[in-house]
C-alpha cells in the first residue's frame, strides 16, 4: 500500500537510522491517533532498509499481555534467533518469553533485573555485528519488565549502532508509570502523525482512480474522515465496491468496521462518551454528557478530544451519520433502550422542546407516567405539521399502546387515522372502523366524528353517513354546525348523493346557505355560489382565487377537489388546470401521496375536458399507481373513468378493455364516481360496436342520478349519452327526444353539455338544419376549450356540407377538423380526400407571395365561408353589420367572386387560411 503525505516523517526516520548506523544510538517515538498510519509508516521505513545490512527486529504489544513480564522482549529475542539462523547470536534457547533459559540462574524469571540485563546484553551483541533496528508497535501497551529492558538497552547504546522506534497511540506522555517516564527521559526524536491534508487525500484518491479528482470530491472525503487514513481507505473500499470509478464517498460495511475499530482502540470511557454523543445527535453540544456517562467534565473532554483526533468527531458531532449509526448498532438492544430512556428523562428535566424528548422516548419505547403522553402527542402534532407522517404515527401509536382510558383511546385512534390517511387511507381503516358506532351515538367530538364520516363516504357507506348527518343537524356550537354543514356539502356535491329517497339537502343544511354563513376561509362560500347558481367568469375566478395559497389538510381535501372540478365544468378548464398544478406541486413537496393521487386524477379529468386525451390517459394511470386499490375506495372510479374515456377517444380499445377488467367496489355505483365509470364504459361499448350494452349503462346512469342528487344532472349529460346510443341502434326519433330534453334543462349546464346535445340533435336533422346546429355547437366548444369534441363537430359539419354538394366548404371545414385532431394527437376524423389541395389555376398567386386579404378581411371571409350570416359574424367579431358588409365587398372584389357560395373554393384556391397566423388563431378552440 502506497504511503501518502508522510515524506517528512520518513525523512526523520531515515536520518535517525543514518545517525545510528554511524555509532550513535537513537530512539524515535512515533505518535498519532488511532488509524493515523503509524504501523504503515514504520513498515514503509523498514522497507527502505532492505538494501542495507541492518538487522531488523519487530515486536507488537497487546493490552491483554501487560501482566505477562518480558512478553515484548521475548518476541524480539525469538525474532533475533530466527533472523540470525544460529543460537550463538542470542541466548542459548528462547522458546517463549515466559520460560527460563538453561544458561540463566535458576529461580529467576524474565522481568527480574538479571534477566533484563542478559536480554539487553544479547541485543547489544547483535548491534556489535551490524546496525540493529528494533521497531515496537503499540508501545504504550508494553509490560513493565519489557519497558525496563528497553530503557537499559537505550542507556548502554549511546555509542552503539542501534535504532529503537516506538510507535504509540495518542499522547504518549499521558500514560502514567515510572518505566514510561524513564523512557521519555531518554534522548529521542518525536514523529507526530497529523491527519492527512486535503491535498494528500486528493493524491491518495488520484492513485486509486488513475486521474485527479474534482475538488468537491476530494473535499467530501476529507470532511468525512478529517484525513484519517484508515477511514479514507475504508470509504474508498465502499465507494468502489461495484466499480472502479471513484465518485463521492459512500459509507458502507468497510467504513462501519473502521469506525468500530477506531472506537475500541480507546479506553472504555471513550466508548461510553461516543455512544452518548451518537444517541444525542444534534443535542450533543448542549447536554451535560458527563451525567449520562458517569465521567467528569475533564474526562468527557479527554474522550471528545481523542475521538476528534481519530477523525470520528467534528467538535461533538459525528462527521458522518453512518459513523453514529455504527456506534449505536454496536450496542445491544437493551443497552440502547436504557440509554435513550435516560436521555429522555434528562432532556425533559432540562426543558428541551417536546420534539427532541419524544425522539428518545420512541427509541426507548417508553411513555413515562405523568408527562410522557403529553410530550409524545405534542411532538406528533409538530411532526404532522412538518409533513413527517411516519414520525407522527410512531409517536401516536406509542401513546395508544399504553392508554387505558376509552375516550382518550378513541381520540388517539382518530388522530392516528388522520395522519395515516395522508399517505395511505387503507392504513387508517383499522383505526376508524371500530369507531362507527361511537360516531353515530355521539361518543366522539364533532371533529373526530367528521373524520369517521369522511371515512364512511370514502368507503362508499353513503346511506349510513347520511343518517349520521341527519342526526347531527342540531349541533350545539357554531363550530360544530360548520363541521356538520361541510360534511353534508361534501357528501352531496362531491360524492353526488342525497338523503335516501330524497333529492334535496337536509332541512337547515342547505350548503348554499349554511356554508356561506360559517365558512371563514371563503372557499366553501364561493364554491357554493359557483355550483348553486349561474357559472360566470366572476364566480369561477372567485373560487380559483380562494384556492391560491390554500393550505391543504385532511379536512378540506374533498372541498378543494370539488372546487377544481366545478371550475373546469364551468367552461374554465385552463383556469382549473393552473390552480390544480399549483396544488399538486404542493402535495408532492409535502409527500402527501393521498393528495397527490386525488389531485392527479382531477388534473387528468381536466385534461380530458380540454380534449387532451393523451395527457388525460397518462395522468390518470399515474394517479392510479400512487395508491393501492384498497386505499382508493370508491374514488377509484375517477381515474379509471378518465383513463377509459381517454383510451377510447385515442382508439386504444385494448388498453381501455384492460382497465375495465379491474375490480371496483360495489358501493362505488352509489356515488357520482360510479356514474362516471358507467358513462366511460358505455362510450367504450359504442366505440367497439356494442350499442345495446352502452344503452343499458346510460339508462343506469339516468336512474341513479334521478334517485340520487338531481342537481348534479346539469353537469352529467346522460340524456345526450342516451341520444347517441339510440342513434347507433337506429332509433333517430328517440335520440332526437333525448337531445331536446337535454337542451330544455334549466340554465346552469355547461357549454360542453349543450354543445354535445346540439351535435346529436343535428345528427337527426336534414343537412341544411344540421349545419346551423353544428355551427352553434362549434361556437360553444370553442368557449369551453374541448378540442377533441371540436374536431368531431368540425368533421360532422364537413360531412354536412359535402352532403349538400358544397365541396369547397366541406374541404375548408375538414381542414379545421384535422387541425384540432392534430392538436389532440389523434387521427383525423375526416376522409383524407377532403384534405387534398384542389387544382390551382396557373394564374394563381404564389403561396409565399403578398397576402391578398388583410387580417380583418380574412376573419370575415373565413366565417362567411363557413356559413355564418352577417349578423352572426358581427356578433362573433364585435363589429357592426355595416363593417362586415364593407369587408365582404372588398373580399369579393379581391377574390373576383360574385356571391357568398363561391367563397370557400376561392379561399382554398388561394390558401387564404394559411396566409395569416392571426386569422388561424381565431378559428381554434382557444380563440
Amino acid at each position: 500500500m502506497q504511503l501518502f503525505g508522510r515524506s517528512r516523517e520518513l525523512q526523520v526516520l531515515g536520518e535517525a537510522f543514518t545517525d545510528s548506523a554511524g555509532g550513535h544510538g537513537r530512539l524515535v517515538i512515533v505518535t498519532g491517533g488511532p488509524g493515523s498510519g503509524k504501523t504503515h509508516l514504520v513498515h514503509e521505513f523498514l522497507t527502505t532498509l532492505s538494501s542495507t545490512d541492518a538487522r531488523i527486529l519487530t515486536g507488537t504489544t497487546c493490552a491483554t499481555e501487560q501482566d505477562r513480564p518480558m512478553s515484548l522482549v521475548g518476541q524480539l529475542l525469538r525474532n533475533a534467533e530466527v533472523e540470525c539462523g544460529a543460537p550463538q547470536h542470542a541466548p542459548p534457547v528462547m522458546n517463549s518469553p515466559v520460560e527460563t533459559h538453561r544458561s540463566w540462574p535458576s529461580g529467576h524469571r524474565l522481568g527480574h533485573a538479571p534477566d533484563g540485563e542478559r536480554a539487553a546484553d544479547a541485543l547489544l551483541r547483535l548491534a556489535d555485528e551490524r546496525p540493529l533496528v528494533i521497531a515496537v508497535d503499540d508501545a504504550h501497551a508494553m509490560d513493565r519488565a519489557s519497558f525496563q529492558t528497553i530503557v537499559r538497552l537505550l542507556r548502554r547504546s549511546r555509542s552503539r549502532r542501534l535504532l529503537v522506534v516506538c510507535a504509540t497511540s495518542g499522547h504518549f506522555s499521558d500514560i502514567r508509570s515510572p518505566a514510561h517516564t524513564e523512557l521519555l527521559r531518554q534522548p529521542h526524536r518525536r514523529v507526530r502523525l497529523a491527519p492527512l491534508s486535503e491535498a494528500s487525500v486528493g493524491e491518495l484518491l488520484a492513485a486509486q482512480a488513475g486521474h485527479t479528482l474534482p475538488g468537491p470530491v476530494r473535499g467530501a472525503y476529507h470532511r468525512a474522515t478529517a484525513g484519517n487514513p484508515l477511514l479514507v481507505h475504508a470509504l474508498l473500499d465502499d465507494s468502489t465496491r461495484f466499480g472502479p470509478e471513484v465518485g463521492r464517498p459512500v459509507a458502507g460495511a468497510a467504513y462501519r468496521q473502521a469506525v468500530l475499530s477506531l472506537l475500541h482502540r480507546g479506553d472504555a470511557s471513550h466508548v461510553r462518551v461516543a455512544r452518548v454523543l451518537a444517541a444525542l445527535g444534534s443535542l450533543a453540544g448542549t447536554v451535560a454528557v458527563g451525567e449520562l456517562t458517569g465521567t467528569t467534565a475533564a474526562g468527557t473532554q479527554e474522550a471528545v478530544d481523542a475521538l476528534n483526533s481519530s477523525g470520528l468527531l467534528n467538535s461533538r458531532a459525528f462527521r458522518h451519520p453512518t459513523a453514529a449509526a455504527a456506534v449505536l448498532e454496536d450496542m445491544s438492544a437493551a443497552e440502547r433502550t436504557e440509554l435513550h430512556g435516560r436521555i429522555a428523562h434528562l432532556l425533559y428535566r432540562s426543558g428541551v422542546p417536546a420534539v427532541q424528548v419524544a425522539r428518545h422516548l420512541h427509541a426507548a419505547g417508553l411513555v413515562p407516567e405523568g408527562w410522557g403522553a403529553g410530550i409524545l402527542r405534542a411532538a406528533a402534532e409538530q411532526a404532522l405539521a412538518a409533513d413527517d407522517v411516519e414520525r407522527c404515527t410512531d409517536y401516536l401509536g406509542l401513546v395508544l399502546r399504553d392508554c387505558a382510558d376509552d375516550r382518550e383511546r378513541h381520540a388517539l385512534s382518530v388522530a392516528l387515522a388522520r395522519a395515516e390517511w395522508r399517505t395511505n387511507p387503507a392504513a387508517a381503516g383499522p383505526h376508524l372502523e371500530p369507531l362507527r358506532k361511537d360516531a353515530l351515538d355521539g361518543g366522539l367530538n364533532m371533529r373526530d366524528t367528521a373524520t369517521v364520516l369522511r371515512y364512511m363516504l370514502w368507503r362508499g357507506d353513503t346511506e349510513l353517513a347520511a343518517q349520521a348527518v341527519a342526526s347531527l343537524v342540531h349541533a350545539q356550537s357554531p363550530t360544530d354546525a360548520q363541521i356538520v354543514a361541510e360534511v353534508e356539502f361534501v357528501r352531496q356535491w362531491f360524492y353526488g348523493v342525497a338523503l335516501p329517497g330524497k333529492g334535496a339537502p337536509v332541512a337547515g343544511l342547505d350548503p348554499r346557505r349554511r356554508h356561506v354563513q360559517a365558512d371563514t376561509s371563503g372557499l366553501g362560500a364561493r364554491l357554493a355560489a359557483l355550483i348553486g347558481g349561474e357559472a360566470t367568469d366572476e364566480s369561477a375566478a372567485a373560487v380559483a382565487q380562494a384556492l391560491q395559497g390554500h393550505q391543504l389538510d385532511h379536512l378540506n381535501l374533498e372541498l378543494v377537489a370539488m372546487s377544481l372540478l366545478a371550475i373546469a365544468h364551468a367552461d374554465r378548464p385552463a383556469l382549473a388546470a393552473e390552480a390544480c398544478d399549483a396544488l399538486l406541486e404542493c402535495a408532492v413537496e409535502r409527500r402527501a401521496t393521498t393528495w397527490q393521487a386525488l389531485l392527479g386524477s382531477i388534473r387528468a379529468e381536466i385534461a380530458l375536458l380540454q380534449g387532451d386525451v393523451t395527457t388525460a390517459s397518462q395522468g390518470a394511470l399515474t394517479a392510479l399507481g400512487i395508491l393501492s386499490a384498497q386505499s382508493w375506495g370508491v374514488l377509484v372510479g375517477l381515474p379509471l373513468s378518465t383513463a377509459i374515456a381517454a383510451y377510447t377517444a385515442m382508439g386504444s380499445y385494448a388498453e381501455a378493455e384492460e382497465l375495465l377488467g379491474h375490480d371496483v367496489p360495489e358501493p362505488m355505483f352509489r356515488t357520482v364516481f360510479g356514474i362516471q365509470y358507467l358513462r366511460a364504459r358505455g362510450h367504450h361499448y359504442l366505440a367497439t360496436d356494442r350499442p345495446f350494452a352502452a344503452l343499458n349503462d346510460f339508462e343506469t346512469c339516468g336512474r341513479l342520478l334521478r334517485e340520487g342528487n338531481p342537481s348534479l344532472q346539469k353537469g352529467i349529460p346522460w340524456r345526450s349519452d342516451l341520444a347517441l346510443a339510440n342513434l347507433r341502434i337506429g332509433k333517430a326519433r328517440t335520440a332526437r327526444e333525448w337531445a331536446e330534453e337535454q337542451l330544455r334543462l334549466p340554465g346552469g349546464h355547461s357549454s360542453r353539455a349543450r354543445a354535445m346535445a346540439l351535435r346529436l340533435l343535428a345528427a337527426t336533422c336534414k343537412p341544411h338544419r344540421r349545419a346551423s346546429l353544428l355551427r352553434e355547437s362549434i361556437d360553444l366548444l370553442k368557449t369551453c376549450g374541448d378540442r377533441y369534441a371540436l374536431a368531431q363537430a368540425y368533421a360532422d359539419l364537413s360531412a354536412a356540407h359535402y352532403e349538400l354538394g358544397e365541396y369547397a366548404r366541406a374541404r375548408l371545414v375538414a381542414r379545421q377538423a384535422a387541425q384540432e385532431a392534430e392538436a389532440c394527437r389523434i387521427e383525423s376524423p375526416v376522409d383524407a380526400h377532403l384534405l387534398e389541395d384542389p387544382v390551382r389555376p396557373e394564374s394563381s398567386e404564389a403561396e409565399d407571395g403578398p397576402a391578398i386579404l388583410s387580417d380583418a378581411e380574412c376573419r370575415v371571409a373565413g366565417l362567411a365561408a363557413l356559413g355564418y350570416t352577417n349578423r352572426e359574424i358581427s356578433g362573433r367579431l364585435h363589429v357592426t353589420i355595416s363593417t362586415v358588409e364593407q369587408h365582404l365587398t372588398r373580399v369579393y372584389r379581391k377574390l373576383q367572386v360574385a356571391s357568398r357560395s363561391e367563397l370557400p373554393s376561392k379561399m382554398l384556391e388561394h390558401r387564404i387560411p394559411k396566409l395569416s397566423d392571426r386569422w388561424a388563431s381565431t378559428h381554434t378552440s382557444t380563440g
